[in-house]
């Protein structure tokens, strides 16, 4: 399993929708949410996240599953509302990268993976949120807000308050 660029992640979905027929709307998330954003660094994984209403959820769950084992990629169905407080609207900020067929490709709302990257902290994370921030596609203002009311439930998460505030503040720093 190697790194994964954007042209490859598009592949992938191309080759998905030759195989899944029915309309689905797939949500990018983590390094692979960046890599279809521009962000040159590749990435190892594909985190996504599905629409839980979709009548037809378990095919197609079990068509990324079977198309990942046979391309050797690994694709991760990662429940983000289990792992961050969501940011209010986030629903409303997902970026609708592209349609493949019936499968409409989006980029999670783009706070709420800066807030999982504050939260998790690597240095890596850290230059995705700077990423997004020197690209316009998230403020830090808004950011901070965001922040500010994550903390008050952060511990159910199991995510730092602090550390998050202390992430938050070297983003600032380095961006000053």
């Amino acid at each position: 399993m190697g790194s994964l660029a954007a042209d490859e992640i598009r592949n992938f979905f191309l080759k998905l929708s030759q195989r899944y027929h029915y309309h689905a709307r797939i949500y990018i998330l983590g390094g692979g949410a960046l890599c279809l954003l521009g962000n040159p660094r590749r990435t190892v994984d594909i985190d996504y996240t599905l629409e839980e209403t979709d009548e037809h959820l378990e095919e197609l769950k079990r068509a990324i599953d079977d198309l990942a084992r046979e391309e050797q990629l690994d694709l991760e169905a990662v429940p983000i509302q289990e792992f961050i407080p969501l940011p209010p609207g986030a629903g409303t900020r997902h970026l609708r990268m592209y349609q493949i067929g019936s499968l409409e490709i989006y980029v999670f709302d783009p706070y709420s993976i800066a807030l999982s990257k504050l939260g998790r902290g690597f240095e890596t994370d850290l230059q995705d949120v700077l990423y997004l921030l020197e690209k316009g596609i998230i403020n830090l203002a808004e950011l901070a807000g965001f922040v500010e009311n994550a903390k008050d439930n952060a511990w159910d998460y199991d995510i730092n308050p602090e550390e998050l505030q202390l992430r938050l503040n070297e983003i600032r720093e380095f961006r000053e």
